[in-house]
This record gives structure tokens, C-alpha cells and sequence, in this order.
């Protein structure tokens, strides 16, 4: 696959902007709400592969 150029009035390169306060405690927020719901869910998966018949 060869190079793929630029066209000459576009460019490519992205510069990221800094999160607001507001946006940076909406994503820590949302965050912790998905990590509680995986560790429920590895808790329930692990409980159910440690039951032992005898």
C-alpha cells in the first residue's frame, strides 16, 4: 500500500482539547458505575465455578 497525502487545505493532525471540570467528574462518574457493574458480575461468575458437589 502506497502513501496516502495530505490534500493541500486539509489537515489531518488532531490536537485534543483539555477536559472541563464538569466533563472530567461526568467521566469518573461513569467510570465507577461500570467498574461496580463488571465487579457484580465477576463475583457472580466466580461463586458459580467455585461450587463443589460432593
Amino acid at each position: 500500500m502506497g502513501l496516502i497525502r495530505e490534500p493541500k487545505n486539509v489537515d489531518f493532525t488532531v490536537e485534543s482539547k483539555p477536559w472541563t471540570d464538569e466533563e472530567l467528574r461526568d467521566f469518573r462518574k461513569l467510570m465507577k458505575e461500570i467498574k461496580e457493574k463488571n465487579a457484580k458480575k465477576r463475583a457472580k461468575a466466580i461463586t458459580k465455578k467455585k461450587k463443589v458437589t460432593a
